[in-house]
């Protein structure tokens, strides 16, 4: 899959977990992957729902299984495809959660800007919002990608693809400042390529920007529903509600297909009618 397809580095470890996974449950009865037919996969999947794993996941799983064992025949290891035959469990399409403008002030105010790392996470939360990175994208940005001068930058996506995203006049401000002031106070002596460094010169991992994150929402008393993905789906919306076309938001959010991104329009259609349910006399 990472030869052929060019897939992401994150979605390659979800599928080899999967497989993983699917391994230990097939060894708990006896059996190799190579040696499951469609009822060992059925009573995996009916556990699984058992558990209380959502579709969505279990949907996925199945799909690991199905490329697994379809690269087996194809390779001629196996003469059938115990999974070939079972449905994919149905996936809803939630409307992605948001946050109001007023709510994203709060949150960019939140970082304190007497400590250099609170610098740098209102960098990150500013290039975030304005752009609409996806957080592996965000804490892999390195100085070479940025282009200030023409205020945009370099983003490499999934599947390796290349687009450039503009920054804004903001975002680009907060950049200039950081990379003059509190980065060089974060690295001291250290010399690093990423443009948000750890103390140790490093990249941030996702799972120390979400703790950042989560810190500096209760900061600004947003608790419920906020991941790094929240901000994403705040640029998309806002974009919108302003009357962006939805091919622009499409190719600054890097999706490949046109009906990944039609779900933020739902997400404006319901505060629109939100809005109109709160003020109209009549609704």
């Amino acid at each position: 899959m990472w030869s052929e397809q060019g897939l992401a580095r994150n979605t390659l470890a979800a599928y080899g977990s999967d497989l993983r996974l699917l391994e230990r449950w097939l060894g708990r009865r006896g059996k190799e992957l190579t040696e499951a037919g469609k009822p060992d996969l059925l009573a995996f999947i009916g556990e699984r729902t058992a558990e209380g794993v959502n579709a969505r996941t279990l949907a996925r799983q199945l799909s690991t299984a199905r490329r697994f064992y379809g690269y087996l025949v194809r390779e001629g290891l196996m003469d059938r495809d115990p999974s070939a035959q079972i449905a994919t469990p149905r996936v809803g399409r939630p409307l992605p959660h948001s946050l109001t403008e007023n709510e994203v002030e709060d949150l960019l105010a939140a970082p304190s800007l007497s400590d250099p790392l609170g610098v740098r996470d209102r960098c990150m939360l500013e290039v975030l919002y304005a752009t609409g990175l996806r957080v592996s994208e965000l804490i892999g940005l390195t100085v070479s990608q940025m282009n200030l001068a023409n205020g945009v930058l370099r983003v490499e996506g999934k599947g390796s693809k290349e687009r450039l995203v503009p920054l804004g006049d903001e975002a680009a401000d907060w950049v200039r400042k950081f990379l003059d002031g509190a980065r060089r106070e974060i690295l001291g002596e250290r010399v690093s390529d990423a443009l948000f460094p750890t103390r140790r010169g490093a990249a941030m991992t996702r799972q120390a920007f979400w703790q950042r994150l989560r810190k500096h929402g209760a900061a600004a008393g947003i608790t419920e529903g906020l991941t790094p993905h929240t901000l994403r789906h705040a640029f998309a919306t806002h974009l919108l509600d302003h009357g962006a076309d939805l091919r622009v938001v499409q190719l600054l959010l890097g999706h490949s297909s046109l009906s990944t991104t039609q779900i933020y329009t739902q997400v404006a259609r319901k505060r629109l009618r939100d809005l109109h349910r709160r003020h109209h006399p009549r609704a």
